[in-house]
């Protein structure tokens, strides 16, 4: 016979057990890839741009915030004080999930590119807002929602490098763009790529290697910044 205390065990597990099935079942998992067109993105590894120019990426960081899925019946489930910082150093950055109902079929997935004006002046700096993460300029200028950095022979810089921080918050230099991907498969999980060639083939290094603050420049480069993201 089994005692009683070997059938509370059991029953605990149980609980366990299903109640980590609901939670696998209302949350989707999304991974993100950098690459450089086919290829895997790697730090210091040499790239040819399609302006012809020969670049090694050394950091690439960026903001991805309010994400929220939206299903074939049009309804939209969104992740609350949603947040990510992307870390091309950190790949366990690359990898998360976020409240979904596995009951319904998804037909997009939106999120944000940066940080909105409000979590900018919210005062809210904690986890991936920290300051100690190296995206953060001032109060004034708010938080840097994408950094790329590297170097090239084009580039006629202090050791070749270009630096590219794109943020903003207040207009006419609002930074954030927002984004929108159509979802053609039936997975439980979803799997997208960042595509800095895209990037470097309007961009071209002979010309712009520097932008450090919000401006122009910041805006035509939040502009672009949509097209690096690719559903698999």
């Amino acid at each position: 016979m089994i005692s009683k205390s070997n059938c509370l065990l059991i029953l605990m597990w149980l609980v366990y057990q299903l109640g980590h099935a609901q939670e696998q079942a209302t949350h989707l998992k999304i991974h993100f890839r950098f690459a450089f067109n086919e290829e895997s993105l790697q730090t210091n590894k040499k790239y040819l741009s399609d302006k012809k120019d020969t670049l090694q990426i050394t950091t690439v960081k960026l903001y991805l915030s309010h994400f929220g899925i939206e299903y074939t019946d049009h309804s939209i489930l969104e992740e609350q004080n949603s947040v990510h910082l992307i870390d091309l150093k950190k790949p366990e950055s690359l990898h998360f999930a976020i409240p979904s109902d596995a009951k319904k079929t998804i037909s997009k997935i939106h999120f944000n590119i940066g940080i909105d004006s409000l979590s900018s002046v919210s005062g809210a700096m904690e986890g991936d807002l920290d300051p100690m993460n190296g995206m953060y300029w001032s109060w004034q200028s708010g938080y840097i929602n994408m950094k790329v950095e590297g170097k090239s022979p084009s580039c006629a810089t202090r050791k070749n490098e270009f630096q590219f921080h794109i943020g903003g918050y207040e207009s006419p230099n609002y930074a954030m763009r927002k984004l929108s991907l159509e979802n053609k498969k039936e997975t439980p999980e979803i799997n997208i790529k960042i595509n800095l060639a895209t990037l470097f083939a309007t961009l071209s290094l002979r010309e712009t290697n520097s932008v450090m603050l919000p401006g122009k420049e910041a805006m035509k480069i939040a502009d672009e910044s949509i097209a690096l993201f690719q559903l698999l």
